[in-house]
């Protein structure tokens, strides 16, 4: 991609939707796959299975908390987990969910590692598309700050967990690190411009005049 010399929004927000967009395919092929065959798989298909967005997009799985608002049997939605009969409760549902319910650890590793693996992608993406060592903490920070207010939106709550943040903070510093030592070393060779070799005539037009001198 070439150089942009000027103000150019066009191309500021197609590099941003680009960047952002290969970061979460990119998630997207690593996760699912993870979660299938290391995850525990009751736990993994309570919460919408490996395939679910939530995997990538709600905070709440790398943290290894709960995404449900009341679960069954508890707080106050409890009658619904229940048998009425003539305003009197007769019985209870299944609860036995308990295993369910439970946050399966493995599966916060996984999706945490997946992170810190795609971080490694975004060094490239940067490399490859913003190109200019000075713009690369811009949209580094602009990549983790889309993340950030879309992981809130879907999940309705600010992150919170602070292993979260710090997985976030550790993949954005290695992204930033890591992609503006290589598009500095790019711009140094590529700055580089080593004059070529007068020809033979040349110097021997020069000799002549020397001589003449």
């Amino acid at each position: 991609m070439a150089k942009s010399t000027g103000w150019d929004p066009v191309l500021i927000i197609s590099q941003i939707i680009a960047v952002q967009t290969l970061h979460y395919v990119t998630l997207s092929v690593l996760i699912p796959p993870l979660l299938v065959m290391l995850a525990e798989p009751g736990s993994l298909e309570y919460e919408g299975g490996a395939a679910n967005v939530g995997m990538i997009m709600d905070w709440r799985e790398m943290a290894g908390r709960p995404t449900t608002r009341a679960l069954p049997g508890e707080g106050p939605w409890k009658s619904l987990n229940s048998v009425w009969s003539g305003g009197k409760q007769v019985g209870l549902g299944s609860a036995g969910h308990g295993v369910l319910k439970q946050v399966d650890p493995i599966r916060c590793w996984i999706i945490a590692i997946c992170w810190m693996a795609v971080s490694a992608a975004d060094v490239y993406y940067l490399y490859a598309l913003i190109r200019r060592p000075r713009l690369i903490l811009d949209f580094s920070l602009t990549l983790l700050f889309n993340h950030l207010v879309l992981t809130t939106y879907y999940s309705a709550a600010i992150p919170t967990s602070i292993f979260f943040w710090v997985i976030l903070g550790i993949s954005t510093a290695f992204t930033v690190v890591f992609a503006e030592q290589l598009c500095v070393k790019r711009e140094m060779s590529e700055g580089l411009v080593v004059a070529a070799p007068r020809d033979a005539g040349d110097n021997v037009e020069m000799g002549s005049l020397l001589r003449q001198d």
